[in-house]
């Protein structure tokens, strides 16, 4: 699926929406079964909007434990697969004038327990949080947007 706009929903505690915000979505390479797109959509759309981020560009991409164990090894310097990893593009200094690129979630299906965890994971990574250095929040919120 290419370039599928998704309208964020209202949700709690994010505050009303227009419809002039939305998120554009790409999913990348062979998704499994589940979660369905409509569903991949939901979720990135939850994440990003409980950090207040209600517009932009993003792609969750699937791949094989061969090509994220070199992401992996390339950009963490970590041997062997992983389950998500995030690649975000445009950070807080992002220009508030123009649509943000927010990155990429990559994930390898095959070694991610629960596919829609490493959805939600991957997109608070984009969006600016991290569970290596706050405490305790990002996986806090992660139990509760998957609660949803």
């Amino acid at each position: 699926m290419t370039g599928t706009p998704c309208v964020p929903r209202q949700t709690s505690p994010p505050s009303a929406l227009t419809t002039a915000e939305m998120l554009e979505l790409d999913i990348v390479g062979v998704a499994p079964a589940e979660p369905a797109p409509a569903e991949i959509m939901r979720l990135v759309e939850l994440a990003a909007a409980s950090a207040g981020v209600l517009e932009g560009h993003l792609a969750v991409q699937f791949v094989d434990a061969a090509a994220v164990a070199e992401l992996n090894r390339a950009h963490r310097g970590k041997d062997g697969p992983t389950d998500v990893l995030s690649f975000p593009i445009d950070g807080a200094d992002a220009d508030p004038a123009g649509p943000r690129e927010l990155g990429d979630v990559v994930i390898c299906a095959e070694h991610t327990t629960d596919v829609r965890e490493a959805i939600v994971h991957g997109v608070l990574h984009l969006v600016g949080m991290d569970h290596e250095t706050d405490e305790g929040e990002m996986l806090a919120l992660q139990r509760e947007l998957l609660s949803w």
